[in-house]
Parts: structure tokens; sequence; C-alpha cells
């Protein structure tokens, strides 16, 4: 018998094997034909790059989702060696954790805190790590554990990024931001390096549209969804009066998007579901048709060629398909804005204090400073506005968006420098003035420049 026909025998033999009744029983069929495909490396290696941006208590949701997101990627069969993690790890042993060691994702799920990666933590989540590892550049990251992305031109790339976000930016823990046209242009190096065969990439952040309308191309084999439109906030859900546990009554354990792809994917068989399945059923659930008061709307950007796709090339595949929770696809939430959540936090430690308590004392006053530092941003930026554009014209400045396809801005040197002198004379955006980002974009695609947003600033703000 010729070498070939060897060959051919043995290839018969194994696909006889996998598809014969006592492979299939128990569900076992999909782990064998998962393992071939690994083994014959048919589909490249999945790799996966998980960020949590932000850190307090108050932000628990997004290191839940994250947390959440590796179990998922875990069980499908990823390895702990292709899976890069970033989050702040701040939440699992914080003092108001009302269960040491635990972080949950649904009022009923389980703890997902267990076995989770710390590739980079505290104050090595940052853009340049993030930029470093997804590019593969061992010399520019700094600390952690210095896993990054080795991918070769057969493997499939997941990025999934949870936090809050702006017109053009996605937050970072410190007041550090990551700029659309910077993470755009990563993946176009990462392109051009021909090191991987196609990329999916989930963000989870107010105005997330943003960070791709008008920017990506549709040559890059990148395909992305995003919780929001360009000018829409996304939102935090699973919060107070939703059966939370007892103690978790000033948090939000998951967001809307997130859980939503989440829960789909541990509920479907992702051997079969498509990334278009998927994001159909995410736009559902955090649209309109779900009856909850808010609402964003989750979109596509990028080769959406890539949507026929199933999720197992790039989440893996559970083959016990069994859900962890018992939400459906449509299940109305209540909400919270993303921005208006760490107001929420105050609010329920204000209430659940007992009259005259150092307790309800500190909390009343953070939630005084809050209130007090979101006025002043609100004024000032108007102010600026004002003074440059003259009454009318500052609030059509504020309003104003750009067509769907066109990007934000078309000069983000001028974008950054004006954000950054905003900064240096009133002090911080942060989460809540990161909304007014879209002010400073239309004032450099109206020609103002540095000089004009300084003069205006130094009259208004006193840092």
């Amino acid at each position: 018998m010729s070498s070939q026909n060897i060959i051919i025998l043995i290839i018969t033999m194994v696909i006889t094997l996998m598809f014969s009744s006592s492979f299939v029983e128990g569900g076992l069929r999909s782990d064998v034909l998962r393992e071939f495909s690994d083994k014959t490396n048919v589909n490249g290696t999945k790799w996966a790059v998980l960020i949590a941006g932000s850190s307090e208590f108050w932000n628990y949701r997004h290191q839940a989702d994250i947390c959440h997101a590796y179990h998922i990627l875990k069980q499908g069969g990823l390895k702990d060696e292709n899976i890069i993690v970033f989050m702040y790890d701040d939440i699992a042993y914080h003092h108001e954790n009302p269960k040491p060691g635990v972080i949950i994702n649904n009022p009923k799920g389980k703890n997902v805190y267990p076995g989770v990666p710390k590739d980079y933590t505290g104050a090595n989540v940052s853009a340049s790590n993030i930029f470093a590892v997804i590019l593969g550049n061992k010399k520019a990251i700094k600390g952690g554990s210095g896993k990054m992305l080795k991918t070769k031109p057969n493997d499939h790339i997941f990025i999934y990024y949870a936090d809050h976000g702006g017109p053009g930016i996605l937050g970072m823990p410190s007041d550090e931001m990551i700029y659309a046209n910077d993470f755009v242009d990563v993946l176009k190096k990462k392109h051009a390096s021909k090191s991987y065969k196609n990329m999916v990439i989930y963000v989870e952040a107010c105005e997330s549209g943003s960070i791709f309308d008008g920017l990506l191309p549709k040559n890059l084999s990148i395909y992305v969804t995003t919780a929001s439109k360009p000018d829409e906030s996304s939102y935090a859900c699973y919060c107070d009066g939703q059966g939370l546990p007892e103690g978790y009554y000033h948090v939000c354990l998951g967001d809307l998007y997130s859980v939503a792809w989440m829960e789909d994917s541990e509920q479907r068989d992702m051997m079969r579901e498509t990334l278009e399945q998927q994001f159909i059923t995410v736009r559902k659930r955090t649209g309109n048709s779900t009856g909850q008061e808010g609402s964003s709307h989750a979109m596509q950007y990028g080769d959406l060629s890539i949507t026929n796709h199933t999720l197992s090339l790039y989440i893996g595949a559970d083959s016990t398909h069994k859900s962890h929770t018992n939400a459906s696809d449509t299940t109305p939430l209540d909400v919270i804005e993303q921005r208006d959540a760490d107001l929420f936090y105050l609010r329920r430690k204000v209430e659940r204090a007992e009259d005259g308590s150092e307790e309800r004392i500190n909390a009343q006053k953070q939630l005084d400073e809050e209130i007090s530092r979101r006025k002043k941003v609100d004024q000032s930026v108007a102010s600026i506005g004002r003074i440059l554009f003259g009454e009318v014209n500052s609030l059509v400045l504020q309003s104003a968006v750009r067509p769907a396809g066109q990007p934000l801005v078309d000069d983000w040197d001028c974008f950054k420098s004006l954000v950054k002198t905003y900064e240096e004379h009133c002090g911080p955006l942060r989460n809540y003035g990161r909304k007014y980002l879209r002010n400073f974009a239309n004032m450099c695609n109206a020609g103002s420049h540095q000089g004009h947003v300084a003069r205006a600033a130094s009259q208004v703000c006193t840092v």
C-alpha cells in the first residue's frame, strides 16, 4: 500500500472514530473535534486579551465582566498561556466586598475570581502595556507577567475591553486615556506584521462607537462590536433591587452589553452560533426592545464578512452547552448610565448608613464633592465654549455630532492638546467630564487651537 493510501486510511479511521456513537454520548464529539482541530492547527491558535480599564470598588462590574469572560474562554478550551488579563485587582479583597475573595457578575452567578491570571495589575494596567502586548513588543512592556500576543499568521485573536469611555477615548485606571487614533494605529501595525488571520474586538464603554467609526479600515481582517453608538452612553446592570445577594446594595455587578454577550455564549452552542447571530441577540437586549428606560445601540465596524464565523473560532466551544445563569436573551433589566454608577454607589451608602454615623457623614461628603465637581465641569466647559464661539454657537457646538462614517475629529493632535490644556487649567475631566470630549473635538473641527482654549480656560478656571 502506498504512503498516500495509508494517510487516507488513517484520516478515514479518525473521522469514523469521532462520529461513532460511543463518542457522541456525553457531548464528547465536540471535545474530540476541538482537540483534533487544535492538534492539526487547521484554525491556528486562539488568543485573547481581556482588559478591565477601571479601579475602585464602585466600578466593581468591569473587573467582574473580565473575570467572567476569562472563565468562558477557559471553559471553551483556551489555555492560560494564550489568555492575557489586564485588571487592577483591587475589588476581590476590598474592605467593602461582602464576600472577600469572591467576584460575581450575576445575582445568581458563580465566583468568577478564582484562577484568573494576574498578568497586568495595578499601575501595570496602562495604555503602553496594552499596545505592547497586542504588538508582541516585549521590550516595550513595563512590569507584569510579560505575557504578550505571540501570534502566527493562522491565529485568531479576541480582544475584550470593559470600562468607562468618552468620545474618541477609552479609560484606564489612572487619568490616562487610550485615544482612538492611537488604538487604531496599533491595529494597523498588527495587521502589517501579518501575525494573525482574523481578529474580533468587543468594547464595553460609553461612546464606544467613536473609537472605530470613520477610523477602522475594512481591510484589516478585524471585526468590532461596541456597546453603543458614537454619541450615547452604555449601561450598568444587576444593580440594587434586582435580587442581589446581601451586601451588594451599592454596586452594579455587570454591564448590559457585556452580560448580554457572555450569557448568550453560555446558553448557545458556540460551534454553531455565528458572530452575527450573537450581535443580533446582544443588540436586542441592549436596545429599546427590552423595555428598560436606558438603552444603547450595539454597533458593528470593520470587516463584516467575519460575522459569519462561529464563536468557537474566537472564544472556544464549551461542549456542555449549559447555562451558568437563568437569564434569557431579552430579559429586561433596570440599568444605570455608566457615568452615574458612582452617584448610585454613594447615594446607596448614605441611605444605608445610620444617621449621624461617621460612615454616613463620609459618604455624604463624598457625594456632595462629586456633585460639586460635576457642576464645575459643566460650567467650565460651557463657559469656554461661550468665550470662543458666543452663546448660540456654543450650544450648537455641544450638540453637534458628525454623520456616521466620519471620525470624531480631523486633527487628533489638536484634540489631544485641547484636552490637555483644559485639564492643566481646570483639573481632570475624569469619567463624568469625558462626556464633553466631543466639545473639544468640535472646537478643533471649527479651527480653534491650543492657544485659544488656554486663554479661555485661564479666564474660567483656577485649579
